[in-house]
């Protein structure tokens, strides 16, 4: 028997969305026919009672229409094939119609099977919906498939499915959803759409004409959202408020800022208190039904993170040196650091703040399971227990000099945090003009509880916030641009070069490794993104010496040259090390120091991440229907193969080193 796998081979179709029913159905429908001396698959179309030729554009259209007939319950009389719809003088044919119950010469649904380029088919879509008046319009290639309400001819508002055949548009529209019902329908799981895709096309459609900031708008509405599953996360018979479930456009809006003006009260600091949802009601409408089925709270968050990466290199990242880590090279450094429940730990250029959330989730799921409690799959959005929001109040601390990214960063700890949070928007390196900083009304109102902890956690004796006693730093400081003013330089070794003469400039990331090692009390530990060339330059020894002095040097994985892309080609590395101490750490001359390189390039050539995929070719998910990425850093919940962080926490047993006994 011919499989459909073996159609869809080399194509980017795949048949994920259908049930095995349907591709047990099609299958056994196909037959072979000799055409031109070669055995060619054939089938019998369910629509048109004759034999057509299988390409796979035409296997995923007799797919869909046996779902139409087969589980929406549309007679094969209702629909038609290659409806022509007429532009002028031109005519074009839509690839499936259902025509309306009560005038069977009305287009109702008309359905487009594209190749996976959504933007191209759904402008086609649009205007086939335009020129006849279908009030709804499917778009899908077999992966993914989106539905369209049409309002208007400027406004198409995602729906979360089509009518069966005996249900009504308003049935649709008006459906109330529970967080159950949301995890069952999540489209990231279910289609594997990423939601940085969905606000991609969010921004092509809606938010390009309509005159607001999209960073801040589309921040405000994920910002509501997450609320409102935190909400009914915690209590399973809740209804999402989050959803286009029949409003008006202004009752809408009015709702979503109610939302939004909640999740204000509940995680202080991000946004200011009269701040409003800025979209016009039609504009909102479109992006709310775009976003609603959508599941923001996972394992952790990284569905969020990956949306503010992209929000955020798209308003300015990139300008500043400052990359976002890739979250597996954070759950690299996470592992290998190995915090604990009594570390106290800062990341001090902290972008969106992986390294605090990860290390809170690595101990939070710690704490867990001595309790008994299963992290289980919506562990971000549980209840927390009193030693997990004692860990993120009291050691859990991040620094960054961007605005925009301290807000992220912000949103992120509060939620993993219960509304608990240490990030600070200061200049890590410029700590002279902190207190000038610190006595400013607007920044006091935000930051001055995590501030005031932080002063807590100065070394005895320095009270100018040069030097710090936590247990664990972890860093990607910005890279680009040098530090030119003397006021910031003086305060600085790294300053000075290898014949101890003051420089006139130095570069960001030098001064971090001497700053970042300032944070650390002895036998704290460090890990450290830093260019390749600080490892291997002559004119570096003195830095790679300051290091060598003051710390055991544990180990360096070499990253691949794609990691951050597409902001950067720069080769990067991560070094890691620990202070010396006579109890933790003692001083050697000659001690082994681990080296490893990645091997698995993780994302391609433009940036794009490369997914771990099964023998069918199609991307896998793990346990908590995420997406794995193709590195070799470390072991994926069991699902990939030992990587660099099992080798280094072996090679640490083997050395006895004191955050691994």
């Amino acid at each position: 028997m011919m499989r459909l796998n073996d159609i869809f081979k080399n194509t980017s179709y795949d048949d994920t969305l259908f049930s095995e029913e349907a591709i047990a159905a099609v299958e056994s429908a196909v037959f072979m026919k000799p055409v031109k001396g070669v055995e060619t698959p054939y089938i019998k179309c369910l629509v048109r009672e004759k034999e057509i030729k299988l390409t796979p554009e035409e296997a995923v259209r007799q797919l869909y229409m046996y779902k139409l007939i087969h589980e929406y319950g549309y007679s094969t009389n209702r629909i038609q094939l290659e409806t022509p719809i007429h532009f002028g003088r031109e005519v074009k044919r839509a690839d499936i119609t259902i025509m309306d119950k009560d005038r069977p010469t009305v287009p109702y649904i008309i359905v487009e099977l594209k190749k996976p380029k959504l933007t191209n088919g759904k402008e086609q879509l649009k205007s086939y919906c335009n020129a006849t008046g279908a009030p709804i319009g499917v778009w899908t290639n077999g992966e993914q498939v989106s539905c369209y309400n049409r309002k208007d001819p400027n406004f198409f508002e995602m729906i979360s499915d089509i009518p069966k055949a005996t249900q009504k548009l308003s049935d649709i529209l008006s459906e109330r959803y529970t967080y159950d019902d949301l995890r069952t329908r999540d489209k990231i799981s279910k289609e594997k759409r990423s939601l940085r895709n969905l606000i991609k096309e969010m921004e092509d459609e809606v938010l390009a004409s309509a005159g607001v900031d999209s960073f801040e708008e589309i921040f405000k509405l994920i910002f509501g959202k997450l609320y409102d599953e935190l909400i009914c996360a915690n209590d399973k018979t809740a209804y999402l408020q989050f959803r286009n479930s029949g409003d008006t456009d202004f009752e809408l809006k009015e709702k979503i800022q109610g939302l939004f003006d909640d999740a204000k009260k509940k995680w202080e600091g991000v946004f200011p208190e009269e701040s409003k949802i800025l979209l016009s009601p039609s504009h909102l409408a479109v992006c709310v039904s775009t976003l609603q089925d959508i599941k923001l709270f996972n394992n952790n968050l990284d569905v969020v993170d990956d949306a503010f990466e992209y929000l955020m290199s798209k308003a300015q990242k990139g300008e500043k040196g400052q990359y976002f880590t890739p979250r597996y090279v954070i759950d690299m450094c996470v592992k290998m650091m190995n915090p604990t429940i009594n570390d106290k730990i800062i990341d001090t250029a902290c972008g969106s703040s992986g390294f605090t959330v990860h290390s809170i989730f690595k101990v939070w799921k710690e704490i867990r399971l001595s309790k008994g409690l299963e992290p289980g799959e919506d562990f971000t959005a549980s209840e927390r227990t009193t030693d997990e929001r004692d860990f993120v109040r009291d050691n859990v601390f991040a620094i960054d000099f961007d605005e925009k990214t301290v807000r992220v960063a912000r949103t992120l700890n509060l939620i993993a945090g219960d509304g608990q949070t240490n990030v600070l928007h200061l200049n890590t390196l410029d700590y002279s003009r902190w207190s000038e900083v610190t006595k400013q009304e607007d920044w006091n109102d935000t930051y001055n509880e995590g501030f005031k902890k932080l002063k807590k956690l100065q070394s005895k004796g320095s009270n100018d916030f040069s030097k710090f006693n936590f247990d664990l730093v972890m860093a990607n400081p910005p890279f680009a641009g040098d530090i030119k003013e003397q006021t910031i330089l003086s305060h600085y070794e790294l300053a000075k070069n290898e014949k101890g003469k003051w420089q006139k400039k130095v570069g960001r990331d030098i001064l971090f490794i001497e700053r970042n090692l300032n944070f650390l009390k002895p036998g704290g530990r460090m890990a450290v993104i830093l260019p390749q060339g600080r490892f291997n330059n002559a004119s570096d020894k003195y830095i790679r010496d300051f290091i060598a002095e003051r710390c055991r040097i544990l180990a360096v994985v070499g990253l691949h040259g794609n990691v951050f892309k597409p902001h950067t080609g720069t080769k990067t590395s991560v070094l890691f090390v620990q202070k010396w101490d006579d109890k933790l750490c003692p001083k050697k001359e000659d001690y082994p120091i681990f080296f490893a390189t990645m091997q698995k390039p993780s994302k391609d050539n433009s940036g794009n991440k490369i997914y771990v995929k099964d023998e069918h070719g199609e991307i896998k998910l793990d346990s908590h229907s995420h997406f794995i990425v193709n590195h070799d850093l470390y072991n994926h919940d069991n699902m990939t193969q030992d990587g660099i962080a099992e080798a280094f926490i072996e090679f640490a047993k083997k050395e006895g080193l004191s955050f691994f006994r």
